[in-house]
């Protein structure tokens, strides 16, 4: 049975530093599992946030080596363990204590994104008609869990702290399951290029790299909405088209 050397980064928003924690490490175990037994056998008042351990509620994310990982998923075997282990909390988000982080900013995020607005249904029994292959496409993006690893990862969050100008790498998976539904009858276009910083991202995929959920976040979201953006409002043909668009009335003024 190994023993290896955690280094656990302990400490608030204001001041805090790695601590060394030594634990013996079994078949199987998880990095999670380690968290566990370092706060049953040295460290009762480690904070640490977790839930399901199936790598399915996205609780558990901190950075383990440097790599944005969800902790449960993150097998001992995995790592090299002849050095220390380091643990620490998430970078983009402000921490609150230890490895937990406070996140509620992309939840605030969410709210701001246009919700889903169908087109009127098709038949007389209140039913659409959909072509199975425009259903599908959307389906991967259903499978985030919100670890926000993505967002962990980005450069524009993390480094460049662009948190009031950019929604990050989640939001533009759900700006596209909702863009490319087939039901879908919103405008979110103007919303992407001016407020919610979609240019910004310069496709490194580095968010892509470290998905738990394994969705191709940079070719199959981000990707084609910057199309949809281009297309939509730097497109010359398309400009030229709305210059002799005639205007719709104004109902204000009754014309």
């Amino acid at each position: 049975m190994p023993q290896v050397t955690f280094k656990v980064w302990r400490g608030n928003k204001d001041a805090g530093e790695f601590k060394d924690y030594q634990t013996d490490i079994t078949e199987g175990m998880v990095v999670l599992d380690a968290v566990h037994q370092i706060q049953a056998e040295s460290a009762p008042d480690l904070a640490c946030r977790w839930n399901c351990k199936a790598g399915k509620c996205g609780s558990c994310s901190a950075e383990v080596n440097g790599n944005p990982r969800l902790m449960c998923m993150t097998r001992m075997e995995d790592l090299p363990t002849d050095q220390p282990v380091t643990i620490e909390p998430m970078q983009a988000f402000p921490l609150i204590r230890d490895l937990v982080c406070d996140v509620s900013w992309n939840y605030e995020v969410k709210k701001k994104i246009k919700p889903f607005k169908p087109r009127k249904p098709d038949n007389e029994d209140g039913t659409w008609n959909m072509v199975q292959e425009d259903v599908d496409r959307v389906q991967e993006f259903r499978k985030c869990i919100e670890c926000f690893l993505c967002q962990d990862v980005c450069h524009v969050l993390r480094d460049h702290h662009k948190h009031e100008e950019f929604i990050g790498p989640r939001f533009f998976i759900h700006n596209a399951q909702l863009e490319m539904h087939p039901l879908d009858t919103e405008d979110r276009l103007g919303d992407l290029k001016d407020d919610n910083g979609l240019g910004y991202c310069n496709i490194t995929k580095c968010c892509t790299k470290v998905c738990p959920e394994h969705i191709t976040i940079t070719d199959n979201a981000i990707i084609p909405l910057k199309e949809r953006v281009v297309d939509e409002y730097y497109d010359p043909i398309k400009k030229l088209f709305k210059m002799f668009k005639p205007k719709k009335p104004d109902a204000a003024a009754g014309k």
